[in-house]
């Protein structure tokens, strides 16, 4: 389970050598300044506040060179940069304003003052939010700065989306991305302060502000055009009003001349080459799939320093809940060429010269001791506090964990050796709302004691030392905001991005029991218990969530959002047992979030169903789970397999086994033991069990591993 967990950029400009001399004769208030606190310098550690766990102080790791080895080289010798704070700080922003001045100040125009989003505030939300690390930036020639042109946008609306966009693609540490407006494009000097400008405006643009571009351009500058009507040289635009917003599908020639395939919304808008110019030098990136075979991508060269525009007339920018899309099958196979439409805009922003790379993985977190009921931890304390040695240390061959009676700060962290904050004054953080939690969590043991950790490589093996330790340890719950080696069923890695729901949960069966006895059910009540915890909820009963054997959480039939993972040792004739869960719930990015199928039904139904968040939908969960467990040790799995059909995607399914040739059968239902039975056409019932066989449900086809 993988993804970035980085906070607001730091919106910094770096001062070349001259410039910053320049800035000092011009803001002598900035010269006195600087004498007063020196400049950070790269053996520099800064100790950043970060709304954390507990919000307590965090040492930022290390600076890192980010210097892109690709980075377009265009003969510049490399200036050294200094070092800013962090956004948050009020001398930063003292100089952050004034390096914007100095900028104004090089030019011979009078030029009013930037818009409030060129510049930080205090009293701003981003201002409250810092970067998780603070980086050496080494441009080349360039500031880090993205200028988005979207004309008339009184609200931003348009800007907010693009810059949403680009920040799902781009190392969001190395650039800043600003909002450009026409009378900004006309007065204010940003030509040489940029190393991208994204026009993403249907409007006409007029001749004064298409001379600013083509300026840009001679200078060596890079635009990226997205459905806008900016063109020049041989290339014209002409108006197709019957693909106006049109799900097709494209053909897109990536840089290793390999193409990809994906559906994407048309704009209504096409390509085409002038006759009566010299059209040579275009390169076509993207067509329509035929018959139309439209150009939709191109990419044009112009003037002499390296200066190029990849102009682009399908809307790469919009996902699948955009409101351009009415139709549920559009939604559906947008929604399947999401990765592929991240894929193809990452392809591109990385030709432009831009890093498209993740940022380093975030430093690891320690371990903060929960309690649903307060009344628990004195207890749990002792309890723990008895496993430990006189260093205070749970050993373990895979993780350790070493309590602490009080945050620490610079406090070491590992991926072996992890520390558990067991008392501290308040609890916060922007990941998890431990209030949101308690109102949702209906448990008598399942859940009740959290270990709750920003960043760790993986829940499943916080556990690792307390497993067998029972009954004291049965039904913990470890919540992570972020995996960094996240797990998943064989071996496979498990992504996840902030906004996905992850927990492992401890639990200990009796063997003898009618749970223990048919133990590989577990997988499938934890599946259950995601589908049920957003379905039970009053309005939400249509959401189509549902359970696909042997351990996956799907919408409707079509894509998964989830997935469970179950490991148990036996030991005194008891069923040790790890459960793990991921699904998305606020993450629309690789595939599909919960949200998105809230959304998708508010758009179609007219209804105002509010998104749900993770905290929420974990104790909902757990709460289902405990419920469908005692369900089970009472009637045994004629209890909850009821519900389990109810929700699963495979009723009246057919598919062929074993490979594409293979015979077909029918789905029938799960055996004693929770594996899939089909009965053949002969009328044989076949058994296949999970260890061996993965379902494609694309295809229709029971596979052999």
């Amino acid at each position: 389970m993988d993804d970035r967990m980085i906070a607001e950029e730091v919106a910094s400009v770096q001062l070349e050598d001259s410039r910053s001399r320049q800035l000092q004769d011009v803001n002598p208030a900035l010269k006195t300044k600087s004498e007063e606190t020196p400049i950070m310098t790269s053996g520099d550690m800064v100790t950043e506040q970060r709304k954390g766990a507990g919000g307590d102080e965090m040492k930022a790791p290390a600076e890192v060179d980010v210097t892109d080895s690709r980075q377009c080289e265009r003969g510049e010798t490399p200036v050294e940069h200094h070092h800013l704070h962090l956004s948050s700080c009020n001398e930063c922003l003292e100089l952050e304003n004034y390096t914007i001045e100095s900028v104004k100040s090089a030019s011979t125009e009078n030029i009013p003052d930037l818009p409030d989003a060129y510049s930080s505030s205090v009293d701003s939300p981003a201002s409250d939010q810092v970067s998780t690390q603070v980086k050496k930036i080494n441009v080349v020639g360039k500031p880090p700065n993205i200028l988005v042109y979207t004309g008339s946008d009184p609200d931003s609306t348009k800007f907010k989306q693009i810059q949403s966009v680009l920040k799902d693609c781009i190392d969001k540490d190395r650039y800043i991305i600003y909002p450009l407006q026409e009378k900004q494009a006309l007065k204010d000097p940003w030509l040489d302060n940029l190393v991208l400008l994204v026009i993403a405006s249907e409007e006409p643009i007029s001749e004064e502000v298409q001379k600013k571009f083509l300026t840009y351009l001679s200078k060596g500058g890079k635009i990226l055009g997205l459905s806008s009507l900016f063109r020049f040289g041989s290339i014209i635009v002409t108006a197709k009003d019957e693909l106006k917003h049109k799900n097709k599908i494209i053909h897109f020639t990536k840089t290793d001349n390999t193409d990809i395939e994906l559906n994407v919304l048309t704009s209504g808008k096409v390509f085409e080459r002038d006759n009566e110019n010299n059209f040579s030098n275009i390169q076509v990136l993207g067509y329509l799939d035929p018959p139309e075979k439209d150009l939709v991508i191109v990419r044009l060269p112009h003037g002499d320093c390296g200066g190029e525009a990849l102009l682009i007339q399908v809307h790469l920018e919009a996902s699948a809940d955009s409101h351009m899309v009415q139709d549920e099958a559009d939604f559906s196979s947008l929604k399947m060429s999401n990765s592929k439409r991240c894929e193809v805009l990452s392809e591109i922003l990385t030709s432009l010269c831009l890093s498209c790379e993740p940022s380093e993985v975030p430093s690891l977190t320690p371990i903060y001791l929960l309690m649903a009921k307060e009344t628990n931890r004195f207890s749990f304390l002792e309890w723990l506090r008895s496993l430990a040695d006189a260093d205070g240390i749970i050993k373990s061959p895979k993780v350790s964990l070493k309590l602490l009676t009080t945050p620490l700060p610079g406090v070491e962290v590992t991926p072996t050796l992890i520390p558990v904050v067991t008392t501290f004054p308040e609890f916060s953080s922007e990941y998890f709302s431990l209030h949101t939690y308690q109102q949702n969590l209906r448990t008598e043991k399942l859940g009740q004691i959290v270990f709750f950790v920003e960043v760790t490589p993986t829940t499943m093996s916080l556990f690792d030392g307390l497993m067998t330790n029972s009954p004291q340890g049965n039904g913990l719950i470890a919540i992570a905001a972020r995996q960094t080696q996240g797990r998943g069923r064989g071996g496979n890695a498990w992504l996840s991005p902030v906004g996905c729901a992850m927990f492992t949960l401890l639990l200990s069966i009796k063997m003898d029991s009618k749970l223990g006895q048919r133990i590989t059910f577990l997988q499938h009540l934890v599946a259950l218990s995601v589908v049920e915890a957003v379905r039970t909820l009053p309005g939400y009963e249509a959401i189509d969530l549902r359970v696909k054997w042997p351990n996956d959480i799907y919408y409707s039939d079509i894509m998964k959002l989830g997935g469970v993972l179950v490991t148990s040792t036996l030991m005194d004739k008891t069923f040790h047992v790890l459960a793990g869960c991921g699904f998305n719930v606020a993450n629309s990015n690789p595939t599909i979030c919960i949200n998105d199928v809230i959304m998708q039904y508010n758009k179609y139904n007219r209804t105002h169903l509010k998104p749900l968040s993770t905290d929420q939908l974990i104790a909902r969960t757990v709460t289902v789970l405990e419920e469908l467990m005692n369900t089970f040790q009472d009637k045994g799995a004629n209890g909850v397999l009821p519900v389990y059909y109810k929700r699963w995607v495979h009723s009246g399914k057919q598919v062929r086994l074993w490979n594409e040739e293979g015979p077909f059968a029918s789905i029938t239902g799960l055996d004693d033991s929770g594996f899939l039975q089909v009965r053949t056409e002969s009328g044989n019932i076949v058994t296949v069990q999970p260890d061996g066989n993965s379902f494609d449900m694309l295809k229709n086809l029971i596979v052999t591993k």
